[in-house]
């Protein structure tokens, strides 16, 4: 449990993510890891939290009607407010049990092209959740940091963080962004089209669960070279009849489903390398480019951005994890980082 160490220290590194939130203790590394879904019983108009994470996601797309399932962020940043809330306070909660008389230090990653708003959001959760100071570092950064990459040297490093709301792609050099885009697609997007797909080609209609573990179990970013791929069975509703149906799809098909997102990651990387300084340009050709977040996963994806790029890419060693090691270095090395942590806007 807890050692005398633990009682005083207890800063922390949260990344809230789209998807997931990590939570990294200083001193411990991740300690939390669970999806951002809250569920809520709805009484007489007045809202309870029911479950937190894993237990909430669960419910998510199963529940009766007083019931909510809700993910507060939304491509990246706080969609919901008040729930958001309520979700950094559970997760603080949960890994700072014993220490409630030492307030934490957190420090919280946000999409590079979060507005001031969103940014004022962001710090005002986590400090009415109970933070003693609330700092902001960019997820590139962060994202680049988890990776290993050195970013602190005067060459040019290249990142793409895909997460389940947004992909930012970020050029930096000198310990700071030179270039970054974020665009809106993400694993949220990828589990769109594949709904969107079943719709249109097999007329049947999946939830966001099934959508999402076809992606990850066959989810592929290139058409497999025997044009079909492995299968999987899935089931979900029959719009032409309404009943319930299971059907089988393939990898080929759902490469076809996820042509569109996949298509505008590697644009998006494409404008980033058109956009760079030649001089840097030149050291990423050297360095090659590297794959952090959850959709980094997505199967033959570095080769398919590889094909469209030309460039060496690499996927991340704990690509999930990546922007919350980051986040958590950042805390430990603070003072060589001080100028990549905003504590106040």
């Amino acid at each position: 449990m807890l050692g005398l160490g633990g009682l005083f220290s207890s800063d922390m590194a949260i990344d809230l993510g789209t998807a997931n939130t990590l939570v990294f203790v200083k001193g411990k590394g991740i300690i939390l890891s669970e999806p951002s879904v809250v569920a809520y019983h709805v009484k007489d108009g007045v809202k309870k939290v029911l479950a937190v994470g894993e237990d909430a996601k669960l419910m998510l797309g199963r529940t009766p009607g007083s019931i909510e399932a809700i993910r507060p962020m939304r491509d990246g940043v706080i969609a919901d407010f008040d729930t958001a809330e309520e979700m950094i306070k559970h997760f603080i909660r949960k890994v700072h049990r014993r220490s409630t008389f030492s307030k934490p230090k957190i420090i919280v990653c946000v999409p590079h092209g979060a507005t001031p708003v969103e940014k004022r959001a962001i710090r005002q959760s986590v400090l009415s959740a109970g933070a003693r100071r609330a700092g902001l570092i960019a997820e590139p950064i962060a994202a680049a940091i988890g990776a290993g990459m050195p970013i602190t040297d005067p060459t040019g490093s290249m990142v793409v963080d895909i997460g389940g709301g947004t992909t930012e792609v970020a050029v930096l050099s000198l310990g700071d962004i030179v270039y970054a885009r974020s665009v809106r697609v993400g694993g949220d997007r990828m589990d769109e089209a594949i709904i969107n797909y079943l719709r249109r080609q097999h007329n049947l209609l999946i939830g966001e669960s099934t959508a999402e573990r076809i992606k990850t179990s066959i989810g592929t970013a290139r058409m497999p070279d025997d044009g079909r791929g492995q299968s999987m069975h899935i089931r979900g509703r029959d719009l032409l009849n309404g009943v319930p149906k299971e059907t089988e799809i393939t990898q080929a098909q759902v490469a076809e489903a996820l042509a569109e997102p996949v298509q505008q990651i590697c644009e998006a990387v494409m404008t980033a390398l058109e956009a760079t300084p030649p001089d840097l340009a030149a050291d990423i050709v050297d360095r090659g480019v590297m794959l952090t977040g959850g959709g980094a996963l997505l199967g033959q994806l570095d080769l398919a951005l590889r094909e469209q790029t030309g460039l060496a890419i690499s996927v991340a060693d704990e690509s999930l994890n990546c922007v919350a090691l980051g986040t958590g270095r950042a805390l430990e090395y603070e003072k060589q980082l001080r100028h990549v942590i905003d504590y106040d806007s």
